[in-house]
């Protein structure tokens, strides 16, 4: 049988993001920080970012070529659709 996967499946970027990442919470990264979370992670181009009323940033960025979306939350996970 095979396995149907999510067409656009959530990444860890920073290698330690949790299952359930980006995770909810008061965050107190400013969006310079935020930024250099993604550009940590390996993404260029890092843009848009806005914190949600989740405290999550969220914004653009660049992975291998393709534009994606990209969320890093209070704890500094970042991940990638």
């Amino acid at each position: 049988m095979q396995s149907l996967q999510h067409p656009n499946p959530i990444v860890p970027l920073n290698g330690k993001a949790p299952a359930g990442a980006p995770i909810k919470g008061a965050n107190s990264f400013t969006e310079a920080q935020a930024k250099d979370r993604a550009l940590a992670a390996g993404l260029t181009s890092v843009s848009s970012l806005v914190k949600d009323g989740d405290g999550i940033w969220r914004g653009t960025a660049m992975k291998d070529g393709k534009t994606r979306k990209v969320a890093v939350d209070f704890k500094g996970n970042v991940v990638s659709q």
